[in-house]
């Protein structure tokens, strides 16, 4: 086969991959209905301006069972109070819009990050799958997002590109926001008063760093929709670069390190989370990290693909795993929700 013949082939193979309307169509359902789910959280406790009114504790077996009963009427009628507010009142759209937009222009940038090198590499890839969660379910109406490689990652260079250039994508987006929202916080002159749930967010490393250089008392300040956007987008990336299986920091670790190395960081995270699980609950009354040490727990049981070029690295390339590890660190948080 001579180069024109190669080339006929490669482009026929190349239009093959490309999305088609039905593809675009189906995907485009999911990013809207995790854009309307987002947009409601957003106003919702404990991200928005609605609260969830304190209830009183049941004392007897039968209220308990009318408490449990009166969940699912009561909570449709929270979230039909959020819509209505949403087309009645335009401080709330602003509010849910700068919410679910900023979350959404994070969460497409990281993985527009994956998707985009796959192609680079002509690695056959899904487009993003956006997943919606019912507000306050999934607290931010979203359990992320996802794509899905479809064939074989050719090196360990591509292993490493494609792993990274999520997380560094959504980190570089989120920075405006993370900014924007530490910039535009309301001061109050003592801490916020306590939520009848007591539910505190703790700030990251990069939101403290941004408050430091803004002369801004994170302590003080109440959150807003950008502030809020830019947590979860830092929460987010941190769970991401955790290194372990096939999440974006162990693509990172088995490109950089090897297999055995790979091997090794999974259990040690899964080890270190499940410790920092019992603390949280112990110490913050946080069930959060259970969630976390679960995840990392079925991440040991998927094997990282091996693939059929297994070259080290470039000097380039480990300068850029440092990148990721700065990154991980200014997004990490080891009890990110307190419970008081």
């Amino acid at each position: 086969m001579d180069a024109s013949q190669r080339q006929f082939v490669e482009d026929i193979f190349e239009q093959s991959r490309r999305p088609s309307a039905k593809t675009w169509m189906k995907h485009g359902a999911f990013l809207l209905a995790t854009f309307i789910t987002t947009t409601i959280a957003g106003v919702l406790y404990p991200f928005g301006l609605i609260p969830v009114l304190p209830e009183v504790e049941p004392q007897t077996i039968p209220e308990a069972v009318n408490f449990i009963l009166s969940l699912p009427v009561r909570y449709l009628s929270l979230v039909g109070t959020a819509v209505t507010y949403l087309f009645t009142d335009l401080k709330y759209l602003t509010y849910g819009l700068s919410f679910s937009v900023s979350l959404l222009f994070i969460l497409v940038s990281h993985e527009m990050g994956h998707y985009i090198a796959c192609r680079i590499y002509k690695v056959d890839a899904t487009l993003p799958f956006f997943i919606p969660t019912p507000p306050m379910v999934g607290p931010a109406g979203t359990f992320g997002a996802f794509i899905k490689i479809l064939s074989p990652l050719p090196s360990r260079k591509a292993v490493f590109d494609v792993g990274v250039a999520g997380p560094i994508a959504g980190f570089i987006a989120l920075i405006p926001i993370a900014v924007i929202g530490v910039l535009t916080m309301e001061q109050t002159a003592a801490p916020p008063p306590e939520t009848f749930s007591g539910i505190y967010f703790a700030d990251p490393l990069f939101m403290r760093f941004i408050a430091y250089f803004a002369g801004v008392d994170l302590s003080l300040g109440a959150g807003n929709a950008f502030y809020f956007a830019g947590w979860v987008g830092l929460l987010v990336t941190a769970l991401n670069l955790i290194p372990s299986g096939q999440l974006d920091g162990g693509h990172a670790i088995f490109a950089v390190f090897g297999e055995r190395v790979h091997w090794w960081t999974g259990r040690i995270a899964f080890a270190v989370m499940a410790v920092l699980s019992i603390v949280g609950w112990l110490v913050y009354n946080s069930p959060s990290g259970f969630l976390i040490a679960v995840l990392l727990a079925v991440m040991l049981k998927i094997r990282h693909p091996v693939p059929w070029d297994m070259s080290p690295l470039d000097t380039k390339r480990k300068a850029v795993a440092f990148l990721t590890l700065v990154i991980f660190i200014l997004c990490a948080m080891p009890f990110p929700i307190r419970i008081s």
